[in-house]
């Protein structure tokens, strides 16, 4: 023991670098082994970015796929719909009033909605209307109905665009549909034509704008082949009549 010792201190003694090394480096060095103490502890200024084995990969990619014009969307199921339109007079059946025939002028239409996204290019809807009619030349007399309809909607463009793993909402999407709704309508004042109507069929041809991935304004024509029990006042019984109204209303989807 006394011999290894003296070796140990023969060669502190012969170190150039042993008048660097005080007690406690000594002791360090003694216990926990040479090659651990000569590694720094703490290495200074040095930031850990991307801790971990794969953390710098991660660190890495994030922010290189970055485009303005890129949105992600995840496709919606359902949406509701509100909004109005103004009736076309021109393309409107006109009214029967004391053996004459007024034309439509001023009437307006209100809409509320709820619908399912069948797919990127399908949906349907059930919605419910109601249309306030008045007649040009004619004061003091105009008509009213309300029904409850189903659509079937056709888009001509995919609202779905995939891109690798992102999906994107298309922001322009025109479509059609075609469904039926019933309903009841009254002519007010002496001898009105009232009862119930039914549109076989309603038919829409129009555009879809999206604001966000979740917002947007429909616009569309619509037209309707009411059959009901005569239209206007002191109209013949039944009969086909057809109304025409442009249409605008948001659709918001969840």
């Amino acid at each position: 023991m006394k011999k290894v010792s003296y070796v140990l201190l023969s060669a502190m003694l012969a170190s150039p670098s042993y008048a660097k090394i005080d007690a406690d480096m000594f002791i360090d060095e003694v216990s926990r082994g040479v090659d651990v103490v000569a590694a720094p502890r703490v290495a200074p200024n040095v930031v850990d970015d991307a801790p971990g084995a794969l953390g710098a990969e991660v660190y890495e990619t994030a922010g290189i796929i970055e485009n303005g014009d890129m949105r992600m969307f995840i496709p919606t199921s359902m949406y509701v719909r509100m909004g109005g339109g103004l009736n076309l007079g021109f393309a409107t059946s006109r009214a029967t009033y004391d053996g004459a025939r007024y034309e439509s002028s001023g009437s307006y239409s209100t809409q509320i909605g709820l619908g399912w996204n069948l797919s990127s290019f399908v949906r349907t809807e059930l919605d419910f209307q109601t249309t306030t009619l008045k007649f040009s030349d004619v004061e003091n007399m105009d008509a009213n109905y309300q029904t409850l309809g189903g659509m079937l909607y056709f888009d001509l463009a995919r609202r779905y665009v995939q891109m690798g793993d992102i999906t994107h909402r298309r922001t322009f999407v025109p479509f059609m549909g075609v469904g039926a709704a019933f309903g009841a309508y009254r002519f007010n004042g002496a001898n009105g034509a009232d009862g119930a109507i039914l549109a076989v069929p309603r038919a829409v041809l129009g555009f879809n704008v999206m604001f966000n991935d979740l917002i947007g304004l429909d616009v569309y024509y619509q037209y309707q082949m009411m059959i009901g029990n005569g239209f206007g006042w002191d109209a013949p019984r039944g009969g086909v009549d057809s109304i025409s109204n442009i249409m605008a209303s948001f659709r918001v989807n969840f």
